[in-house]
């Protein structure tokens, strides 16, 4: 085998990458190799520098020292558009589509083949046709794109990478915000890719997905490369322990046989419908005692993030009747926001960026978000600036929210960093009621291992928590009971005793266990 043929087997090479800003090393000396033709998995936790990586590859950001390969040549990458002619795209986290422009406009967006837009058009479609064709990628190319499911939005990024001519594609986090049926087709679609050549770069804090996709897996720690193995040789407790330099347990904790105590939360025979008139929520009934944790169950889409906003007061009620500390609520007189806070609810929402912070706050206006008027904040009608931050200051302590800045963008902090401050907002105020979803989507395993510490503690002091979660590991690891939900209706209530996958996936499905 010639020299040339040795070098084409690698679609990238990255050697001694070393990225500094400011104090901080992101990247230390990263050497990273990537086979053509494979899935490549990259984990770490928040900060831990895969993101920095991809960045210097994609050119958003130039190396301080280091030499990059990619598909046997060497390259000088100083931006996007020199990422993009060496084959080389990205899909962001949050996706890079303008809202207002259809998915096919979306792609023609500075890829235009012809000065005349009608020709132009024309040229595209047909490419983009041939292109879903041939990668399953589908999506309805007049269609705007605020129109568009998440799951379409993602694909419509992989074929403006592809449509591109990206032959090596990296993909951050591209499950975070997908149902498991999307993520299942997106797999399929990569599969299908690798077949026919493309290289994908996976970054990930799922590792269950890493060892169902990749074919190798690089670990990240501080900056440095700390472990490189084929799929075959890898585990999720080898992986876990080696992005957080220590043994790290996920599962189940029994505890003693605390019995739960009297009713914190009653609802009975919810009703909620849409806009169109189709109920969301239909007789839905759910009891949550003090000291205990009631997960709730169900793919995604299916009357659980409703739910969720019902018992906080963000959206109304058709008819059915809750109760709360003892407070009668139905359709005549409504629960809100205020109230229920005032009620001793808390509530982490599936969205932090849309309901949880204002991006472009600081982090201590985010921290005190709906809380701002408590006498704590709040002097002679006046609220308490200096007293915000120090309050602030002292819950990125407690709950190790990096970095520890309450002036940073709430922006500017990673997702995990970003859930750890609002529930350190929530759970700071010891509420009766704490309702959660998806606690820790987009979040790496260090964190998760806190965040469950830390709703267990809450429930073991006599919280009642709703947890919502479209991870059945995340369901089993910490409920007490299970209710399960499809097409907005409760199919089935499981003492966690009798829970296993097989008979939530059952009732998930809308059949019986």
């Amino acid at each position: 085998m010639g020299a040339s043929a040795v070098h084409a087997a690698w679609a990238v090479r990255m050697t001694g990458i070393s990225k500094r800003f400011g104090a901080v090393a992101a990247n230390d000396d990263v050497n990273l190799s990537v086979r053509v033709g494979t899935v490549h998995g990259i984990v770490g936790e928040n900060g831990a520098g895969k993101s920095t990586l991809m960045s210097v590859l994609y050119g958003f950001y130039q190396a301080d020292a280091g030499r990059i390969e990619v598909l046997g040549r060497e390259a000088r990458i100083r931006n996007a558009d020199d990422a993009i002619a060496l084959g080389v795209g990205m899909v962001h986290q949050h996706f890079m589509l303008v809202d207002t422009l259809t998915a096919l406009e979306n792609v023609m967006l500075g890829a235009e083949p012809h000065w005349l837009l009608r020709r132009a058009d024309h040229q595209v479609r047909q490419n983009l046709q041939a292109l879903m064709q041939s990668t399953g990628l589908h999506v309805g190319l007049d269609t705007l794109v605020s129109d568009l499911p998440v799951g379409d939005r993602q694909r419509l990024e992989i074929l403006k990478a592809l449509y591109r001519g990206a032959k090596v594609l990296i993909l951050d986090e591209p499950t975070a915000v997908l149902t498991p049926q999307e993520t299942e087709q997106l797999f399929g679609v990569l599969r299908g890719l690798r077949e026919q050549g493309t290289t994908i770069l996976l970054i990930t804090h799922k590792l269950k997905e890493v060892l169902r996709l990749c074919d190798e897996v690089t670990v990240m720690r501080q900056g440095r490369v700390v472990a490189e193995m084929p799929i075959g040789q890898a585990s999720i407790e080898g992986l876990a322990q080696a992005m957080v330099g220590r043994k790290v347990h996920m599962g189940r904790i029994e505890r003693d046989d605390a019995a739960a105590g009297a009713t914190a939360l009653h609802a009975q025979g919810l009703v909620v419908r849409d806009a169109l008139g189709v109920a969301r929520l239909d007789q839905v009934n759910l009891t949550v005692r003090q000291g205990e944790i009631v997960g709730i169950a169900g793919v995604s889409g299916n009357g659980q993030s409703e739910l969720l906003e019902v018992l906080a007061g963000m959206r109304p009620l058709q008819s059915g009747e809750l109760e709360l500390d003892g407070v009668h609520f139905d359709a005549m007189h409504a629960l809100d926001p205020r109230r229920a806070r005032a009620l001793g609810v808390a509530h982490v929402p599936e969205d932090r960026h849309a309901c949880a912070m204002v991006m472009d706050f600081p982090a201590w206006e985010s921290a005190v978000l709906g809380y701002d008027g408590l006498p704590f904040y709040t002097r002679a009608g006046w609220m308490q600036h200096g007293t915000m931050r120090s309050a602030t200051a002292a819950m990125m302590q407690r709950f190790d929210v990096r970095p520890p800045d309450p002036e940073l963008k709430s922006r500017s902090f990673s997702g995990g960093n970003q859930q750890k401050l609002v529930l350190a907002r929530e759970i700071g105020q010891a509420p009766k009621v704490l309702l959660i979803g998806q606690p820790t989507r987009g979040v790496d395993i260090g964190a998760i291992e806190f965040i469950y510490a830390q709703l267990r503690a809450l429930r073991d002091a006599g919280c009642a928590i709703v947890l919502v979660s479209s991870e059945l590991d995340e369901i089993l690891a910490l409920s007490d009971r299970v209710v399960v939900m499809n097409q907005g209706r409760v199919t089935g209530e499981l003492a966690i005793a009798d829970c296993n996958e097989a008979r939530l996936g059952l009732l998930m499905a809308g059949g019986h266990a």
